[in-house]
Formats: C-alpha cells, sequence, structure tokens
C-alpha cells in the first residue's frame, strides 16, 4: 500500500510511522508513506501558503495554488493513475472499520490531504478531492492525526501489518459488535477473579460466552451498532441461553 500524506508538519507524521507494529510494517515494506510539505509549494519568496477568507471572518484559510500543486505532485508520485485523494475534514462522513477495509483494498494509492487554520479553499475539494472523511464530531488543529488513524488502521489489515493474523478475526466493530472482555494473569487482581469458564478449557463454552458477553457489552455500550445492525436470530437465541 502507497499513501501520500499532504501536509503543512511532515514532522508530526514522521516519528509515528516509526514506532510499534506500524514502525515494524513500514521497515518490511507493508505500507510506504510518504510526506509532501505543502509550503515547499507556495509561489511566493516568503512561501505563503495561506490567506484572509473572501466575505470577512476570523482566521484564515490555506490557498488553493501551494494545495493543487502539492496534490499534482502527489499523483504523480502515485503512478500511472495516480491516487484516491482524502481530506480529513469534520465535514466528511466518520470513519469506520467498513470504509477501512475498503480503503484497504483499493488498488490505487491514497493521497491524504491536511488542512489547517479554517480549513482550505473550496475550490480544491470541487477539482481534486475524492471524499472527505472525519474521525468524529470534534475539531482539531488540523487533518495530521486523522491521517494517522487511517493509515494505522488500514496498515493493520494489510498482509504482515500485525504479528499474528488471528487477533484480527474477532475484533470490535468489525461484525458491527463490540469485543467480549479481556483477561490475562494473574487469576485474581486486587479481589477480582477470572470468569470460571476461561479457565475450564472447554473451548465450545468459551466461545459460547464470549459471543454472549459481546452481544451484552454492545447493547451496553453502543446500543447505536444494534440499531444499525439488528439482532440476528442466532444471536438471540445465544442471549436467550438456547442451545441450536
Amino acid at each position: 500500500m502507497h499513501i501520500v500524506v499532504c501536509t503543512l508538519f511532515p514532522e508530526l507524521i514522521s516519528p509515528f510511522l516509526n514506532t510499534g507494529l506500524l514502525g515494524k510494517a513500514v521497515a518490511r515494506g507493508t505500507v510506504n508513506v510518504e510526506t509532501l510539505q505543502v509550503r515547499d509549494y507556495a509561489q511566493d519568496k516568503h512561501h505563503h501558503v495561506d490567506d484572509v477568507p473572501y466575505g470577512g471572518g476570523p482566521g484564515m484559510v490555506m490557498k488553493p495554488e501551494p494545495l493543487a500543486a502539492c496534490l499534482r505532485e502527489a499523483h504523480g508520485r502515485c503512478g500511472e493513475g495516480g491516487g484516491h485523494v482524502i481530506y480529513l475534514s469534520p465535514q466528511g462522513p466518520s470513519l469506520t472499520q467498513k470504509r477501512v477495509v475498503e480503503l484497504s483494498n483499493l488498488e490505487k494509492p491514497l493521497i491524504l490531504l491536511n488542512g489547517r487554520y479554517e480549513g482550505i479553499d473550496e475550490r480544491i475539494i470541487e477539482r481534486y478531492v475524492h471524499e472527505e472523511i472525519s474521525i468524529g464530531d470534534y475539531v482539531l488543529y488540523g487533518g495530521e492525526l486523522g491521517s494517522l488513524v487511517i493509515i494505522e488502521a488500514i496498515t493493520r489489515l494489510l498482509p504482515d501489518g500485525v504479528g499474528n493474523r488471528d487477533s484480527l478475526a474477532e475484533e470490535s466493530h468489525d461484525h458491527g459488535r463490540v469485543e467480549y472482555p479481556q483477561y490475562t494473569r494473574p487469576p485474581e487482581f486486587e479481589g477480582l477473579g477470572v470468569p470460571e469458564v476461561l479457565i475450564s478449557g472447554h473451548h465450545a463454552q468459551i466461545a459460547a460466552w464470549r459471543q454472549r458477553m459481546s452481544l451484552l457489552r454492545t447493547m451496553q455500550k453502543r446500543p447505536d451498532l444494534i440499531e444499525k445492525f439488528p439482532l440476528t436470530a442466532d444471536e438471540i437465541r445465544v442471549l436467550e441461553g438456547r442451545k441450536k
């Protein structure tokens, strides 16, 4: 997977790419991430990348010329056909695991465009952006953290993106349900024990317990997921404790 990040702060991106499992994936070549400094594409000697908004108002808006030049360079680095441009924006739909899976399967490289200040000139969105994505209903200084979220979420799904592929099989949100509770040693901690079924060695009972706890947790903590993905007949059976 090839990803190009267009940003005013490449120094925010690079350290993240050298850390933990993501750093190992980058070192293996599982994902190739380049950063382009938008300011390098400014057209004046002072490298201005922002200006006052037409119509007045607070703050500054990122100018279209440097952004367009940077995006053209990014497309060039993506090879024939260019890349798929994502603008990190609070106006976009929230990122979901479903969309992460779709992005991980794209045949084109990704170009992640990060705004700053009061945003970017709308004409860049109209002319160059394929989709906008938000990472939540809140506002940050810029899009860089959103880009890092996308990079990590996608990389985990790529071959060799995680150390143990089995760990991806039952994760939260993969099937519209949150994950079951996890426990490890010691068997007792500050007066709290581990559910007996997990140390029983009975794999079928453990699987049934995990499915039931996943459903109960989803109903308790993320009821919106139940509305979006209604309970199946099999899930209702599990909740009621009935056997097949």
